[in-house]
């Protein structure tokens, strides 16, 4: 929906005040220009500069679009850019070819299901005791352009046909958009009534077919596994209430298609700059709740330079031989914070310890994409699912708690690299000037008298401290 709206607004001047235009109101210019008319979202019609019938136009186009109608878009921005052309009008050609650009890259977005290229809402509905959950994709011109669900209740005592008559006479009524045809999973009864009161409604003829073969037999299944998917999504809600954690764990299992429910979640996550004092964090959730008691922070051994791939590698050799040596419980799930390249390192290392069984995913955080051996390409979660708002909890916990680490070791390596290096300053000397200046940089701004007074310093090694600063 969003990409929808920001595409909308790149491609069609569309005014986003709320004032109501009268002829009166413009022609006395009650209204300034605004800053969307000079960033060019807006035309200007409250002072006139834009008349009635060239903003109407635009609101037309803007409607095509919105009900999927962007191939005869395409075609009229296109006819419109070569009269422009050939009016030598280059520069607004020029804004014309930037919208086409814009439009065919939303389009290329699109999913396209049908090679047809015809309009057609697709209906089916999953139930399951009594709920019951109704699926319409909508198809316009051959591509999915949207999918809407509804869920239904008291629904126990009806055959599914009843329900989906009554569903499509439900949904029609509060629809004027009705295309030429409706594909259903199986028959209704009133199936000729139906189409006389679209034909009615609609003013053409509406066709509803029960596919048997081919593409449209697969746009009805993929349909009534939407309904599926979102009747068990409702259901696992429902358990939410008695527990939240529980929900998330479960709703996980599913999406990632587990054989067990993971309710121990090991999480790693390295945290370096430019190589310097890398470290690692694990960070353990149990029944989608952390663990502190079993956290663990790595400091890189085996690595100075920046690589990721080879520190994963190492902090996951490290924990679980360890795990093994001392006959601790294995995760059910790991979780790497990374692409490919940080997963493969850690089934590698896996494989050698004999756990290439083990359930592992790696998380990226550019996308949110999830990544699964054994698949090229990375898995998507909806932004909104509970398993992926708890893989993102732990994931966000493991980075935290990985860069605390890093900037305390960072912390230490820096004042002990300064205080270290000056005569006479030992370590229970640099503690309590620590303690008695509080930073590095208030010592280094103190002068001799400070020193001598504050930091209870013989004059002599004050000298030698100012003079190391300064």
């Amino acid at each position: 929906m969003r990409h929808a709206l920001t595409t909308l607004k790149r491609l069609f001047a569309i005014r986003s005040c709320k004032y109501n235009f009268s002829d009166e109101m413009i022609e006395k210019r009650k209204v300034k220009l605004c800053l969307e008319y000079y960033i060019h979202r807006c035309k200007g019609p409250c002072q006139g500069l834009q008349n009635r019938e060239e903003y109407q136009k635009i609101i037309e186009q803007a409607a095509q679009f919105l009900k999927g109608k962007t191939d005869n878009l395409l075609h009229e921005l296109k006819q419109e850019m070569a009269a422009l052309s050939q009016k030598h009008a280059f520069e607004e050609a020029a804004m014309i070819r930037d919208k086409i650009f814009i439009l065919e890259k939303y389009i290329h977005g699109q999913k396209v299901v049908s090679q047809d290229k015809l309009d057609r809402d697709i209906f089916a509905v999953a139930r399951e005791d009594d709920d019951t959950c109704a699926v319409i994709f909508k198809i316009r011109e051959g591509k999915l352009i949207g999918r809407r669900h509804y869920y239904l209740s008291g629904t126990l005592y009806k055959q599914l046909h009843e329900i989906l008559e009554h569903f499509i006479n439900q949904y029609y009524t509060l629809s004027d958009e009705i295309p030429p045809h409706v594909l259903i999973p199986f028959p209704v009864e009133n199936t000729a009534l139906i189409e006389k009161w679209l034909l009615e409604k609609s003013h053409q003829k509406v066709t509803i077919q029960i596919p048997k073969i081919g593409e449209k037999k697969k746009l009805i299944e993929m349909c009534i596994k939407n309904a599926s998917y979102l009747l068990q999504e409702l259901r696992l809600q429902k358990l939410a209430g008695k527990s939240e954690s529980n929900y998330s764990v479960k709703s996980l299992q599913r999406d990632l298609k587990l054989a067990q429910p993971p309710n121990r979640i090991e999480c790693f996550d390295i945290s370096n700059i430019q190589g310097s004092d890398p470290v690692a964090s694990m960070v353990c959730f149990i029944n989608g709740k952390p663990r502190r008691s079993e956290y663990r922070k790595y400091t890189i051994k085996t690595k100075s330079t920046p690589d990721d791939f080879a520190m994963m590698a190492e902090v996951i050799q490290r924990r679980y031989k360890r795990v093994l040596e001392e006959q601790k419980p294995l995760p059910d799930l790991i979780v790497v914070d990374g692409g490919k390249g940080q997963l493969s390192s850690a089934l590698n290392e896996l494989s050698k310890l004999n756990l290439g069984h083990q359930p592992i995913i790696g998380l990226a955080k550019r996308l949110e994409e999830i990544f699964l051996p054994g698949y090229k390409d990375a898995q998507m979660l909806p932004k909104t699912s509970a398993s992926l708002k708890l893989l993102q909890r732990i994931r966000d916990e493991a980075h935290r708690f990985a860069v605390t680490f890093h900037r305390l070791r960072r912390k230490k390596r820096t004042i002990g690299s300064v205080l270290d290096k000056i005569p006479g300053i030992g370590k229970s000397r640099k503690q309590l000037l620590l303690s008695r200046f509080g930073s590095v940089q208030r010592i280094k701004e103190a002068d001799v008298e400070l020193l001598i007074k504050k930091g209870k310093l013989p004059e002599k090694l004050a000298q030698t401290v100012y003079d190391y600063f300064h």
